[in-house]
């Protein structure tokens, strides 16, 4: 059984974070281990939240791992509140990252602007976490602050190609972007792969509304599907399609909340799919 660590927050309610990460995570067949770096009464879309930090217990997880001898096969962080929690998540990547795939979402911003708590130091800090990945996924805001350029809500698919080139320019081999849209109606990701030179790309039908928390499910169920051998193509495809099934099921309940999406209804979905493409049965890219 392939094992990942995933350091991030987690949410008593909510479905982002650990909350999904975990779920996600293990219904893939991946024995996730965690790294809890705060916990949080709801997610940040509530008013009056609790919140205890849980930073200072990072290292002495990490010395009790390392005395009984644990290693991972991948490495996957989210959501990071504080330069030492970027700090620890180097320490991670370095002790226990040899021969793990290293993923890097750099959850801080979105729609044009950084969440609440975060300024540009930050982003340059989390850069230098970037750089040591194998793989970022930031969605196109995260990506613009990454690279301190200005935002940009039109573009095309020349500019998507730039700005993932130079994503790679500072240190991983691998860059995504989420949440590209070409034309109303379509949405997906964008990859390109520093290595060989080669772009990759996935759309589907976009659901006419957005959910907080789906870029946590997006990332989680891409770094399953690369452990579970899929191809990158492979990996984007299904993370792109459970989403949309996610969002599909919360659609078809009357009175749903609006908190997160209904991903526990769609995990039949998630596995058939992964099945499926385990079998060697190759999406086409779009």
């Amino acid at each position: 059984m392939k094992k990942i660590v995933t350091m991030q927050d987690i949410s008593c309610v909510g479905k982002c974070s650990l909350t999904v990460a975990l779920p996600v995570l293990s219904a893939m067949g991946i024995e996730t281990a965690v790294i809890p770096t705060a916990v949080l009464s709801t997610h940040t879309m509530f008013q009056g939240f609790t919140f205890h930090d849980l930073t200072s217990e990072v290292n002495p997880i990490l010395a009790h791992w390392q005395k009984e001898g644990f290693t991972f096969d991948g490495i996957y962080t989210g959501y990071l509140g504080s330069f030492e929690q970027i700090d620890l998540a180097k320490k991670i990547f370095e002790e226990f990252g040899t021969h793990a795939l290293r993923i890097v979402d750099p959850c801080m911003a979105d729609n044009g602007k950084l969440y609440t708590g975060f300024d540009i130091p930050f982003t340059k800090k989390m850069r230098d976490l970037c750089a040591i990945a194998d793989i970022i996924v930031p969605n196109l805001t995260e990506a613009s602050f990454l690279l301190d350029i200005p935002y940009q809500e039109k573009y095309d698919e020349d500019y998507i190609k730039h700005v993932l080139r130079q994503l790679t320019d500072f240190g991983c081999h691998t860059a995504i972007i989420t949440g590209v849209t070409f034309e109303p109606g379509r949405i997906g990701a964008y990859a390109y792969e520093k290595d060989t030179d080669t772009y990759t790309t996935y759309f589907n039908e976009e659901e006419p509304q957005h959910f907080h928390g789906t870029g946590d499910i997006w990332a989680s169920t891409f770094s399953g599907g690369l452990l579970q051998g899929l191809s990158l193509l492979q990996a984007m495809t299904l993370a792109c399609d459970y989403v949309k099934e996610s969002i599909h099921k919360t659609l078809e309940e009357e009175n749903h909340n609006i908190y997160g999406v209904n991903f526990e209804q769609a995990m039949p979905f998630l596995i058939t799919s992964l099945e499926k493409y385990k079998n060697c049965v190759k999406p086409t890219a779009e």
